[in-house]
């Protein structure tokens, strides 16, 4: 599950709200672009982005913080929800480098809105955003009445095409009161496996990001629980991605490779924390079995691993740790661990 941490813009600054009340407003952060690149750090890969501003009366007075927003965010995307109700919108975000756009009221009101977007964007830079109390949808910034049930534009959306569904009960939004479960059961029902399922609201602590992976949402937005402390974004990640491969066993068998010639290096092991560690520094770190301690590969000689990505199996009980190596792998002074191939005669 993706966990995807939230910024609201009003007039210039992170803002929260509860329940969408605008008389709630109150600022978290005076920086959107310290909070972005903060996230970044952490290691969030998306990002998103709410304009309170356009959401509520369809201003884009926030267009250049967004811009710098993305810029500071990199290599993290940006998704942007907030006012996009028309393709003059959607062509403006393009051009400040918005990666996926949230259509709300428009996907609501007008859905050849999103028909359009599909096409010329594509299934995977456009979300259907439903906002909804009590079981109907709320457009306007939640100030009006969509005129239809949720799980009936979820319906709606599947039939189009829409490919990523984010669903924010606004009776749990900004309460740190956890997520509403049985609503978010029933737009995956609605929904029936058309792409990926977000949950946005109500996110208290990692008790509620585990639930929410459990539940099997594809996705998870988490806003206030981070700027209250609640929730730490590095813990959040892990838990809502990585700890699944430790359902079988405390230790995995992580093979590395070579990103550039797809040789393969060296195999190791990794538990919990060599994993952690592995994520927050990009230097391949393993489980010693027999010194039962952890060991970054090249900490002594220099020869380290840096990462470039890491892909569990379909299992998710083994991972291949795609890496740049710095010297030869092997402590014999070979390129790969692997340097003695023997012959198999039939």
């Amino acid at each position: 599950m993706q966990i995807i941490p939230a910024i609201d813009l009003q007039d210039g600054q992170c803002v929260r709200l509860r329940k969408g009340d605008f008389d709630t407003t109150h600022t978290v952060a005076d920086d959107p672009l310290r909070v972005a690149a903060d996230y970044r750090a952490a290691g969030a890969a998306l990002i998103h982005v709410v304009d309170l501003d356009g959401a509520k009366d369809g201003a884009r007075r926030n267009a250049e913080l967004v811009r710098a927003i993305v810029k500071a965010a990199v290599p993290a995307k940006i998704e942007l929800g907030g006012g996009l109700r028309s393709d003059a919108d959607l062509a403006g975000a393009d051009a400040l480098g918005v990666y996926r756009f949230v259509l709300g009221s428009a996907a609501a009101e007008d859905p050849s809105v999103v028909s359009r977007a599909l096409t010329r964007y594509g299934p995977e830079r456009v979300a259907a955003g439903i906002d909804a109390l009590d079981g109907r949808v709320k457009t306007r910034g939640w100030r009006e009445d969509g005129g239809l049930a949720d799980t009936q534009m979820a319906a709606d959306m599947a039939k189009l095409g829409v490919q990523t569904l984010i669903y924010t009960d606004i009776a749990t939004d900004g309460e740190l009161g956890g997520p509403s479960l049985d609503r978010l059961r029933a737009m995956k029902e609605a929904f029936n496996g058309s792409g990926a399922l977000i949950a946005s609201g109500g996110v208290s602590g990692l008790g509620d990001v585990e639930a929410l992976r459990d539940l099997g949402m594809d996705g998870c937005i988490i806003g206030k629980a981070l700027y209250s402390g609640a929730v730490d974004l590095r813990e959040a990640l892990f838990a809502g991605q990585w700890e699944t491969c430790f359902a079988k066993g405390e230790l995995l068998p992580a093979v590395v490779q070579d990103s550039a010639t797809k040789d393969v290096l060296m195999l190791g092991y990794m538990d919990r924390q060599a994993l952690r560690k592995t994520l927050e520094t990009g230097l391949v770190t393993f489980f010693s079995r027999s010194r039962q301690t952890l060991w970054t590969k090249g900490e002594t000689s220099g020869n380290t691993l840096r990462v470039v990505s890491i892909a569990p199996d379909c299992d998710r009980d083994t991972l291949l740790v795609t890496a740049v190596p710095a010297g030869p792998t092997c402590h014999t002074g070979h390129t790969s661990c692997f340097y003695e191939p023997w012959e198999v005669r039939e």
